[in-house]
């Protein structure tokens, strides 16, 4: 029969106690984005610097008269910022300026840089003069509905032709 017996080797085999790292999860975050960056290089053989412009969070709400969007865009002077409407389709484009700073920058999550955003109206025309206002960092485009957009009731009438016309005549019998 066998006999389990626990040895003990004096603490040879024991881990030596590493000192405390401090966690820091930023520095995880960069070495992500660092890593994405190159895998989009490698991908698309250009440098995430030389991206296309990106596109700002815009709600879109239609009323019976207009179309109104709010493009988010925080940080953008009125002068750097372009709607224009063509052929059916309207366009915000601009671009947002990083500010001068004086110290080192550790982490930058707001966007600079060029953007653009483009969307197709039903019944939109050259004619058609949409109002543009920036405040406190959202752009509303107010772009009223053509005449022909615009929703109109259509009246129902009760009961068929056929009937309508056969009522009139009897028979006589």
């Amino acid at each position: 029969m066998a006999v389990l017996v626990r040895r003990h080797d004096g603490g040879r085999n024991r881990q030596r106690m590493q000192p405390v790292q401090r966690y820091q999860p930023f520095r995880e975050l960069e070495e992500i984005q660092e890593q994405t960056a190159q895998l989009l290089e490698q991908m698309m053989g250009a440098s995430p610097e030389v991206a296309r412009p990106w596109i700002p969070d815009v709600d879109i709400e239609e009323t019976d008269d207009a179309w109104i969007l709010e493009a988010e865009l925080p940080g953008a002077r009125a002068e750097d910022v372009h709607v224009e409407t063509d052929e059916g389709e309207l366009t915000i484009r601009g671009a947002i300026t990083e500010h001068e700073r004086e110290g080192i920058l550790r982490r930058r999550t707001r966007r600079v840089g060029e953007f653009e955003y483009a969307v197709t109206l039903p019944g939109l025309s050259g004619d058609v003069e949409p109002e543009a206002r920036l405040h406190h960092g959202v752009l509303e485009v107010r772009v009223p509905k053509p005449e022909q957009s615009k929703p109109r009731e259509i009246q129902i009438r009760e009961g068929d032709d056929d009937d309508a016309s056969d009522s009139g005549t009897g028979s006589g019998s």
